[in-house]
């Protein structure tokens, strides 16, 4: 139980955005779920502490749209046939910040083997906060994408900040992480290595 509440501290709760930015999903309460592990930071610091929930298994990706930086409409239909990681984040998020360069370097690694990976930016102000910041970052790699009405937050209901799912080739989810996972890790590359042989 230690564990957990530990992992949910190291995470950014939805519920605190900076002030002049709404709360994507205030209302959703972080779910208690089964299968769950908590690892900690080799830090120690907690920026990498997560939990993986792997209780909703073999269901669908959502139909539900969201926008490239130039307001064009898609959704996770768009990405079928092949392994899809969505990362949910915000700018204003110290995990998910923290998390970033290890997703760039997975869309690096993993971009050209066929897994797509999408950063789908939670912020109220979207592209207008996101373009900035991924130029200040230098993710060269990483794809930024927003949802401005939070659609996706909203279907996950983790309450939580970063949020990624893992899907298969079929569109059929894997796990979800609900905190920031080192994507250059151990656990990591096994649930890549699990998507890209579906």
């Amino acid at each position: 139980m230690t564990l957990l509440l530990l992992a949910g501290l190291a995470a950014c709760d939805r519920q605190s955005p900076p002030s002049g930015q709404a709360a994507p999903n205030a209302t959703a309460p972080a779910p208690i779920t089964s299968g769950e592990a908590t690892a900690p930071t080799a830090s120690g610091k907690g920026e990498f502490s997560y939990t993986l929930d792997r209780s909703k298994a073999g269901t669908p990706a959502p139909d539900l749209s969201f926008q490239t930086l130039d307001g064009e409409d898609t959704t996770l239909k768009d990405f079928a046939g092949k392994p899809l990681l969505v990362n949910l984040w915000a700018t204003w998020c110290a995990p998910c910040i923290a998390e970033m360069p290890t997703l760039d370097a997975l869309a690096a690694a993993y971009g050209p083997k066929g897994l797509s990976v999408l950063a789908v930016s939670q912020d109220s102000q979207g592209a207008k906060l996101v373009q900035p910041f991924f130029a200040k970052q230098g993710l060269q790699h990483l794809k930024s994408w927003i949802d401005p009405e939070n659609q996706l937050g909203f279907h996950y209901a983790t309450g939580m900040l970063p949020t990624t799912v893992l899907y298969d080739a079929q569109g059929k989810e894997i796990a979800r992480v609900i905190g920031a996972m080192d994507w250059n890790g151990k656990e990591a590359r096994a649930l890549i290595a699990e998507a890209m042989q579906s």
